[in-house]
């Protein structure tokens, strides 16, 4: 009976199907993982520019008591990507005899929306209150 050193060509066979299997799921997963990545670079980056679209409307004097403004950003902002805002403001909890001039609470929801390359519109709603007092009759 001869010894005989090394791995048949069936063995060798054998373990390189089963690295290829294995090295195929690791790409696979990596390959998710950095669609995760992008995905949720896009939710943070709307979640910045929302905060700072929330500020400049709270800051607004001329912003309506009760309607809806919209606009786009600029590419540039968003990697190239179509990107815009719709923010609906109401009166939030008036008192009751309130005349012009009363402080009330407005509630104001900003959507910001993006379409990524993939085509399918994302969105993200925050909610802000803002100070304000019910505008005098022709103002506004």
């Amino acid at each position: 009976m001869t010894r005989r050193n090394g791995f048949s060509l069936l063995e060798v066979l054998v373990a390189t199907l089963i690295m290829g299997i294995a090295v195929t799921g690791l790409i696979v997963g990596l390959s998710q993982s950095v669609k995760n990545a992008a995905r949720l670079a896009d939710y943070e980056r709307a979640v910045m520019v929302a905060r700072t679209q929330m500020n400049e409307l709270r800051l607004d004097e001329m912003l309506p008591i009760d309607g809806s403004v919209d606009g786009t950003f600029p590419p540039a902002d968003w990697g190239g990507l179509r990107s815009g805002w719709r923010a609906t403001m109401q009166p939030f909890d008036i008192p009751e005899n309130a005349g012009p001039g009363t402080p009330i609470m407005q509630q104001i929801s900003l959507q910001v929306w993006w379409e990524p390359l993939s085509g399918t519109r994302r969105t993200i709603q925050v909610m802000g209150y803002k100070p304000t007092k019910i505008p005098l009759v022709g103002s506004r």
